[in-house]
């Protein structure tokens, strides 16, 4: 009796479960970037890509967070005035086995208006939105490189990248697997063509002439084009 009194007791049995920390640059499977993310609700943003932690440093007004806030004014113009068509701020995306990104801005179809998307228990999207954005602070950010890669892997249909420091900004299209580069029209306008009537003044947008870029915005709104996809998704959801 004494033996079994007087044995070591496991730490399992005595401690609370411990959850280590995300730390920039681990390496994880996404079911424990989850459990650990979770577990640190004072975690604005952390990403896994490619099975790799990736935690971003403090966040500039003039080099993020100011372009970031126009981009989603801009989504919202658009949104407001396409029935089926939702954005999203910074939300995870359940895209495979070894990435969740928290992308800047996405725009997606909503599932029962025939998006690629679908949403699990607790309202994350799992799969890939149709349009993502990003705010980078340069063309050397790992959004021009390794998370370009994962999101044409996942088929994200377009993806834009807002390279601040550059003053420039990319627009890939999704074509057979590869992207394909996007150019702007004659006036320096970028047109989707995933989201007909979604239109970007860029030199607007890079002076940061939010008025011009909404101006341009709604008056792609009204063209043919915008008119019939918004017949094409009504269609959709009730056939």
């Amino acid at each position: 009796m004494s033996d079994v009194l007087d044995r070591p007791i496991p730490l399992a049995e005595t401690a609370p479960c411990y959850i280590p920390p995300l730390e920039n640059g681990d390496t994880l499977t996404r079911a424990e970037f989850d459990r650990r993310y979770s577990a640190m609700p004072h975690l604005r943003k952390a990403e896994l890509i490619e099975g790799v932690v990736y935690m971003p440093s403090p966040v500039s007004h003039l080099r993020h967070s100011k372009p970031h806030f126009s981009i989603i004014g801009w989504l919202s113009i658009y949104s407001l005035e396409t029935p089926g068509v939702e954005g999203g701020d910074n939300g995870s995306l359940l895209l495979d086995i070894d990435n969740e990104p928290q992308p800047d801005a996405f725009l997606l179809i909503q599932p029962e208006y025939g998006g690629q998307v679908t949403f699990d228990g607790n309202g994350y999207v799992e799969g890939a939105p149709e349009l993502v954005l990003e705010v980078a602070a340069s063309s050397a950010s790992y959004d021009l490189h390794q998370k370009l890669s994962v999101y044409r892997r996942n088929r994200v249909l377009e993806y834009v990248v807002w390279s601040v420091d550059d003053r420039h900004i990319d627009w890939f299209v999704w074509v057979e697997g590869k992207y394909e580069r996007l150019d702007p029209d004659a006036l320096g306008v970028f047109h989707s063509k995933v989201f007909p009537g979604l239109a970007l003044d860029a030199e607007a947008a890079i002076a940061g002439d939010m008025k011009r870029v909404s101006d341009t915005q709604r008056a792609a709104l009204g063209s043919a084009e915008h008119l019939e996809f918004v017949t094409r998704l009504t269609k959709a959801a009730n056939p």
